[in-house]
């Protein structure tokens, strides 16, 4: 029987996960791994932190090498070497060696592509001084500027790779600026979410310009969109990355609209013999079904191993992408799955918001964290569109149940009656993702209606009455401006202090805040609850007033 010849074009996270299962699905093939950089199978994800000193040995970094892959998977792994183009009707690969410049050619019955994607390097004088993260030799680049111990950097762009770069480089001691177009940090967030993330950064020392972009790159500064100049004397992007879909679209295959390689619901390309996975693909969206670009090493992982599969003739499954992303920020944890409510109201769906403030375990059990939970629902079906988290210990468990939940099609309300582990020093008995599920069966049953803190300023302006149920020496902290006191214990002989009209009640996370309103509803008052109480209401305030004195700043 004749050898299949598979030809993979990319050796990184999807193309070496690609490479070892068609290895293990067959073992008289003849496997080639084309890596046009100088390593493959790397931790790309763990670049900061080596860059932080976090992670200490370069060695760590490289999970396996050509002659590793050689030796256990009997892969042919070419480093250095470039697929210059596609013949599609020969079924051939032009390949150059990047070190000698000769050329050959070679054959396949089935080609993968992951190429992967390029960093956007936006055009600015100087803006080759800016260095970008996403490979070995990126890495190499910017511990060789770090060698020379710079005292200032600037970071262009606060994503989740922006933010760990920031980190790192603070963990190194250096002064950090960071710029960002948008106007928040962590743009995948709500407002309201992504605000106690931009505090942490300004306590640590970080100089955050918001609404910002760098228009020039000097030799140890920047100048700034705002007429600011900045220090600067290393520099790393992290704008955002485009799918490399040049060797794609120059054989012809098929481009989707959001630019990414179109595949079908097999990884196949629109050439039979052609599958392609990773960062450079359109997924299809687990929330609207449309094509979604979403670059993530887990899915690429994953993509691999089933393209693989699939050319092997198995039947696969590819779920639909939720976009699932955690990073760690100065004892932080913040974790998102799904759409966030801004995005899903600007596209016009109609919501129901739930925010909670939980500890990580129970409170009598020392080392609890706490923690601010969001779920986003569908107000028409109970559907789970989306979840974040933000807190100490804790987060990623519960995003990773919520976004499993997602998957497994479960309903808001049916997230109260997960049976989830319990012990005092890892949860509590109603573990926090069960305590959203009860606030959503509330809300769909109408038993408790609720506000966002966005929508209180034209809910006052209209009439409504805010009362604060938490007790005087809690207000005496901090209140919300023109809300009245009455504490929760007080409410049902105070009742008649209250004006006419509907009663907006809010606590400090919300849970005396639905008792009241429970309350009020039984004695004939129509009552709301201030959803997530006055901790919400004071991050998303932060956030407002945050927008707004960067508005005042640049029509100044």
């Amino acid at each position: 029987m004749t050898s299949k010849r598979y030809l993979i074009i990319g050796g990184v996270a999807g193309g070496m996960s690609a490479a070892t299962r068609l290895r293990r699905l067959d073992e008289q093939a003849h496997i080639i791994v084309l890596e046009r950089g100088g390593h493959v199978s790397f931790a790309n994800c763990g670049l900061p932190y080596y860059l932080g000193g976090v992670i200490e040995e370069r060695s760590s970094l490289l999970l396996q090498t050509p002659a590793s892959l050689g030796s256990r998977f009997g892969l042919d792994v070419r480093v250095r070497t470039e697929a210059v183009s596609i013949d599609r009707d020969a079924k051939t690969v032009l390949v150059r060696d990047l070190a000698t410049g000769e050329e050959t050619v070679e054959a396949y019955d089935a080609l993968v592509l992951s190429p992967g994607a390029t960093p956007v390097r936006p055009p600015m004088p100087g803006g080759d001084r800016m260095l970008t993260l996403r490979d070995i030799d990126d890495v190499d680049r910017a511990m060789a500027e770090l060698d020379v111990a710079p005292r200032t950097a600037l970071v262009i762009g606060a994503g989740f790779i922006g933010l760990e770069m920031v980190e790192n480089l603070v963990h190194r001691g250096l002064e950090v600026t960071l710029v960002e177009l948008g106007d928040q940090v962590l743009p995948p967030l709500d407002p309201e979410m992504a605000s106690p993330v931009a505090e942490r950064l300004r306590d640590a020392g970080v100089d955050v310009r918001l609404r910002t972009q760098v228009t020039e790159l000097h030799a140890d500064s920047a100048l700034l969109s705002d007429g600011t100049t900045v220090p600067a004397e290393f520099v790393l992007g992290s704008i955002g990355v485009r799918p490399d879909t040049s060797l794609a679209a120059a054989a012809g295959l098929e481009i989707g609209e959001r630019g990414g390689i179109r595949v079908d619901d097999g990884l196949r390309t629109s050439d039979p013999h052609i599958w392609a996975i990773g960062d450079a693909v359109e997924k299809v969206d687990a929330i609207s079904g449309e094509p979604r670009l979403v670059a993530l090493a887990g899915l690429a992982n994953r993509h691999g191993r089933l393209a693989a599969d699939a050319i092997t003739g198995r039947d696969i499954r590819v779920r639909d992408a939720l976009g699932t992303a955690v990073v760690g920020l100065m004892g932080l944890t913040i974790a998102t799955t799904g759409w966030p409510e801004k995005l899903l109201r600007r596209v016009g769906r109609e919501v129901r918001v739930i925010h909670t403030h939980p500890a990580s375990h129970t409170g009598y059990y020392p080392g609890a964290q706490s923690m601010a939970l969001k779920l986003v629902v569908d107000a028409r079906t109970d559907e789970v569109l989306g979840a974040q988290g933000i807190g100490g210990e804790g987060v990623d468990k519960r995003i990773d149940v919520i976004a499993t939940a997602i998957a497994g099609g479960l309903t808001a309300s049916d997230l109260a009656d997960l049976e989830l582990a319990y012990a005092p020093q890892f949860s509590s008995a109603k573990d926090p993702v069960n305590m959203l599920g009860y606030v959503a069966l509330n809300a769909a049953e109408g038993l408790t209606p609720s506000i966002q803190w966005h929508e209180l300023d034209d809910a006052m302006a209209a009439g409504d009455v805010l009362v604060d149920v938490r007790t005087p020496d809690e207000v005496a902290a901090g209140a919300i401006p023109g809300s009245i006191n009455i504490p929760l214990d007080d409410l049902r002989t105070r009742i008649d202090e209250l004006p006419e009209g509907r009663v907006i009640v809010h606590c400090k996370v919300g849970q005396r805040g639905h008792t009241a309103v429970r309350l009020l509803a039984q004695l004939g008052r129509e009552a709301a609850n201030l959803d997530g109480g006055y901790l919400t209401w004071q991050a998303g305030e932060s956030a407002r007033l945050d927008a707004e004195a960067r508005e005042t700043a640049a029509a100044a």
